[in-house]
C-alpha cells in the first residue's frame, strides 16, 4: 500500500532553497573542483614552507592559517553545520566524495564487496584515522596532516574508481566522518523526504539516482542523504522534496526512522575514542604512566620500545624536538582504546539500565529495541564534546578580546550545559514514544542523565581547564 505524506502546495523556504539548488546544480562540479583546490593548498603547500615562527598568526604566515582553517574553522563547524544542514558538506563541497564519484566514472565499476558493505567497515575507518592522526601529530606537524588528509583522499579515490556503478560507494560504507556526520545529521532541520513512501522501512538499492544508494522510496532516515538534489524534482507528483523540520525531531521519534543498533555502538565507541585521544594529551598522570611503563620496558630488555618509529606512522621530527619512540605509540593507541573500552561500557550499561526501567513502565517493543532508540539521546552532548574538544581552536580567538579565558571558559561550559540539556530533551521524548509515563519515564530518564554528566566530566579540562 502506497502511503501519502502531507505536502503543503505554499510557497515556504524550504521550497525557495529547493528552486535554488535546482537551478543551480549543473554547477556544483565548479564547487568541487574549487574546494578540491582549496583541499590542496591547504594540505600541501605547508610542506613547501618554512616552519613558522613562533610570533606567526593565520593573518601572518600561511602554515599558521592553514592549521587553524583545519581544526578551528572546517573541524568543529562542520559538525554543527548538520543541525541547520544536515550533510550538506558531503554532497556540495567535499572533495573527496567529488573526487570518489569521479574516479566512478573511470573504473571498472565493479560490484560492491561485502566487506565494504559492512556496518563496522566505516567504524573501524573512523577508529584507525583518529588513532593515525594522534600518533602523527596532525594538529602541530603538516607533514602528518599531509599524510593522512592525502591518504584519505587516495583512499577514496581508490574506491570509487574499484566499486559502485555511478554511485559513492566511498561515502556510503567507509568515509571516516560520514558515519558521524550522518548520526549527527538526524538532529538537523533540514530534511529529504518521500512524497509517496512505500512501506516496508529504509531500504538499499545500486538502481536509481541516489549516489549513496538509498531507496529513495522507502527513505525514512537523514544519515545517508548527502543532499546532492538529484533526486528532487519539483514537477514529479512523487519522488522526493525539501522539508524543513524542528531540530533534533528525528531522533525523539526515531523508532520511526530505522534506529540502528550498529549506529549507536558507533556513537558510544566514536566519543570513546575522542575523549581518549584528547586527554593523553592533557592529563599528566599520562607523563606519569610513560616514564612507569619506559623503565619496566628497560628493565626487562624491550629495548625496542625505546626506539623511534618510522615517520609514517608516528611523529619524528628532530628539529621541532618531537620524536615518538614506540613506546609512545604503543601507549597512546593503548590509552586511547582503554578509554574508548571504558566509555563505551559506562554508556551501554546506563542505556541497558534505562531500557531495562522503561521496560517496567510499560514501555514497548524488547529490551535490544529499546536500547537502541535510547543510544540516541547521547548525540547532542557526543556532538558539543567534539567540538569543545577537539575543535577548541574556534574559541580561542575569543581570548584576545575583553571576555578574556574566563570568558571562553563560559562560553564553552554554556555551549556543553545547552548539549547536556538537548540530551536530556530527547530522552525523554524517546520513553515518551515508547509509552513510558509518570514517575517512571523520569526514572528511566536518569541513567541518561548520569551518562551525559559522565561525558562531561570526562571532557572537563577541554571545558574549563585542568
Amino acid at each position: 500500500m502506497i502511503h501519502r505524506e502531507c505536502v503543503n502546495s505554499e510557497p515556504t523556504a524550504a521550497a525557495a532553497l529547493e528552486r535554488f539548488f535546482i537551478r543551480h546544480r549543473d554547477r556544483l562540479r565548479f564547487v568541487h573542483f574549487g574546494m578540491f583546490l582549496v583541499f590542496v593548498a591547504v594540505i600541501f603547500v605547508p610542506l613547501l614552507q618554512p616552519d613558522p615562527p613562533g610570533d606567526a598568526t593565520p593573518f601572518t604566515d600561511f602554515t599558521t592559517f592553514a592549521n587553524y582553517a583545519l581544526w578551528g574553522l572546517w573541524f568543529p563547524l562542520v559538525f554543527l553545520s548538520v543541525i541547520l544542514t544536515g550533510r550538506s558538506w558531503c554532497g556540495l563541497f567535499c572533495p573527496m566524495g567529488a573526487a570518489s564519484e569521479w574516479a566512478n566514472g573511470v573504473g571498472p565499476r565493479r560490484a560492491i564487496p561485502r566487506w565494504l558493505r559492512w556496518e563496522g567497515t566505516p567504524v573501524a575507518s573512523f577508529l584507525v584515522v583518529t588513532v593515525l592522526g594522534q600518533t602523527l601529530g596532525v594538529r602541530d606537524h603538516p607533514e602528518g596532516a599531509a599524510e593522512l588528509f592525502g591518504g584519505t583522499m587516495a583512499a577514496a579515490v581508490l574506491i570509487g574508481w574499484l566499486y559502485g556503478r555511478n554511485k559513492r560507494a566511498w561515502c556510503r560504507h567507509m568515509c571516516p566522518i560520514g558515519l558521524l556526520l550522518g548520526v549527527f545529521s538526524r538532529l538537523g532541520v533540514v530534511e529529504f523526504a518521500a512524497r509517496f513512501r512505500l512501506p516496508g522501512g529504509e531500504g538499499y538499492t545500486e538502481k536509481g539516482v541516489c549516489p549513496t544508494m538509498i531507496d529513495l522510496a522507502r527513505k525514512t532516515e537523514s544519515r545517508h542523504c548527502i543532499e546532492c538534489f538529484r533526486c528532487v524534482n519539483p514537477q514529479a507528483k512523487g519522488g522526493i522534496h525539501l522539508e524543513l523540520r524542528r531540530p533534533g525531531s528525528e531522533i525523539e521519534a526515531i523508532r520511526y526512522h530505522h534506529p540502528n543498533a550498529a549506529e549507536v555502538w558507533f556513537l558510544f565507541l566514536g566519543t570513546g575514542i575522542a575523549l581518549g585521544g584528547f586527554l593523553w594529551l592533557v592529563l599528566p598522570q599520562f607523563q606519569d604512566l610513560r616514564q612507569a611503563l619506559g623503565e619496566w620496558a628497560i628493565g626487562h630488555g624491550w629495548l625496542w620500545l625505546a626506539k623511534p618509529g618510522p615517520s609514517w606512522l608516528m611523529s619524528v621530527h628532530p628539529a621541532r624536538h618531537e620524536v615518538f619512540l614506540w613506546l609512545d605509540f604503543v601507549l597512546i593507541t593503548g590509552f586511547m582504546l582503554a578509554v574508548m573500552a571504558v566509555m563505551t561500557s559506562i554508556l551501554a550499561i546506563l542505556t541497558i539500565a534505562a531500557a531495562r526501567l522503561a521496560g517496567q513502565g510499560n514501555g514497548e517493543a524488547s529490551v535490544a529495541r529499546r536500547f537502541t532508540e535510547l543510544g540516541y539521546q547521547y548525540a547532542p552532548v557526543a556532538m558539543v564534546s567534539l567540538v569543545i574538544g577537539l575543535g577548541g581552536k574556534l574559541f580561542e580567538p575569543l581570548g584576545f578580546t575583553p571576555l578574556g579565558m574566563g570568558g571562553v571558559h563560559a562560553v564553552k561550559g554554556t555551549f556543553f550545559a545547552l548539549g547536556l540539556l538537548w540530551s536530556i530533551r530527547l530522552g525523554r521524548a524517546i520513553l515518551c514514544r515508547q509509552g513510558v509515563g509518570g514517575a517512571r519515564r523520569w526514572a528511566a530518564l536518569l541513567p541518561g542523565l548520569l551518562g551525559s554528566v559522565l561525558v562531561g566530566l570526562g571532557w572537563w579540562p577541554a571545558v574549563f581547564g585542568l
